[in-house]
């Protein structure tokens, strides 16, 4: 049988009728012959309005109690789009995240997925039967239930599709696929058709909001087809795929924009081995995510090391930084909580020049002060004033004529 993952975002099942449109998604896949699973997320806002609850009553609730009590918005959601499908004479089946056995790690409200157990999908779409799947959550060793953060029901899709042998997985959401920037800031973003992986993880890492950094990881690990796609139209939307050649003639494939960063700099540590290994292992183990660092030396001696965080994070960083501060002997700690990083990325970086040129001269023309700049093989990111962090990505995404569809600015 072929099997195909669709997943529903908040939006796609706000409410009825959307819950009743997103089932006949589901049963035009089934008619072409599909064994269809879905995981749906919570409805609408229904997530954010669980966390008002629990801090009206409680400022700093305890992490376990947050992912019982955020687990059940999928739960609603898997049980009235069975109920929907039933009702339009479809045999559907709902399951919660540890019914499935999506075993995770015991990170409460950002835990990591160990393994699926696909046994029980496959016995019901032996029986005919849709099966729905309550994205975001799972289940620990010792059964505490667990969720897995920002992006979890991506997540939870493309790994489900990975599990159970999925010719596809589709995330359906409320825009028409993947674009070069975000349409919100600069409106003539054109749509990708197709994008690679590394692409696609590096754009999602460093701000683009549609799909998460550990979803596109999953797909490139397992080598799952994504499909990003309107749950409106019918229209096709953007494929995450493997890299193809013809993917480097367009040499910057997007642009993005990062708000709510914090910068730290750890000024003046000893320039020795070992001390940058010292530093990021404490952060590891507040569980800090670093998205960029910068480690410069200023004498033989001493070296300044800085890293970008998510804002979010800055408060366990900042203790993490004061309780290795005289183990590597820094001088003093410097933080900055007003900044955002513009990335372009791109895979034709490797065989094209002047891209560095380029976006650096717009940010000039701009009189937009860069930071500090980081690079990878297939990016180039930029850290600015966050009041500047719009108008910076607008004159970069102009810059690039990111308002152009690929094919008009593929280079021979």
């Amino acid at each position: 049988m072929k099997i195909i993952v669709q997943k529903f975002g908040g939006t796609s099942v706000a409410d009825a009728p959307k819950i009743r449109n997103a089932a006949r998604r589901v049963i035009k896949a089934v008619e072409n012959g599909y064994g269809v699973v879905v995981v749906a997320s919570a409805r609408g806002k229904q997530t954010d309005q669980l966390v008002a609850d629990a801090l009206e009553l409680n400022p700093n609730p305890p992490k376990r109690e947050m992912d019982q009590l955020l687990s059940t918005g999928e739960q609603q959601t898997v049980s009235l789009f069975a109920m929907a499908l039933e009702a339009m004479g479809y045999d559907a089946i709902s399951f919660t995240g540890g019914q499935i056995r999506m075993m995770t790690d015991s990170s409460h409200t950002k835990a990591r997925i160990q393994s699926i157990g696909a046994e029980r999908i496959h016995k019901q779409l032996d029986k005919g039967k849709i099966v729905i799947v309550a994205g975001f959550q799972g289940i620990d060793k010792d059964e505490n239930i667990t969720t897995l953060g920002r992006g979890g029901s991506d997540t939870t899709a493309v790994a489900l599709a990975a599990a159970i042998g999925a010719e596809e997985c589709e995330i359906y959401t409320d825009v028409d696929g993947i674009h070069t920037s975000d349409p919100r800031i600069f409106k003539e973003a054109a749509k990708i058709d197709e994008i690679s992986y590394d692409e696609m993880l590096e754009l999602a890492h460093f701000g683009a909001g549609v799909m998460h950094p550990r979803a596109v990881e999953f797909g490139k690990k397992y080598d799952v087809k994504i499909h990003v796609r309107s749950s409106i139209n019918e229209s096709n939307g953007t494929i995450i795929t493997h890299e193809v050649p013809q993917m480097e003639g367009v040499t910057v494939s997007g642009a993005t924009v990062q708000k709510d960063m914090a910068k730290i700099s750890l000024v003046g540590i000893d320039n020795t081995p070992g001390n940058a290994a010292k530093v990021f292992a404490h952060l590891s183990k507040a569980k800090v995510v670093v998205n960029d660092i910068i480690q410069t030396e200023i004498s033989p001696e001493k070296a300044n090391l800085s890293f970008m965080i998510n804002l979010s994070d800055l408060d366990a960083a900042k203790e993490a930084a004061e309780q290795i501060k005289d183990e590597v002997n820094c001088d003093s700690i410097f933080v900055r909580d007003d900044i955002a990083e513009v990335s372009v990325v791109g895979i034709g970086m490797r065989t094209h020049y002047g891209v560095a040129e380029k976006m650096f001269g717009a940010l000039a023309e701009a009189k937009v002060n860069i930071d500090s700049i980081t690079t990878s093989e297939i990016r180039i990111s930029c850290a600015v004033d966050e009041d500047q962090a719009e108008m910076a990505l607008k004159v970069v995404c102009t810059a690039f004529e990111l308002g152009k569809p690929a094919e008009h600015r593929r280079k021979s």
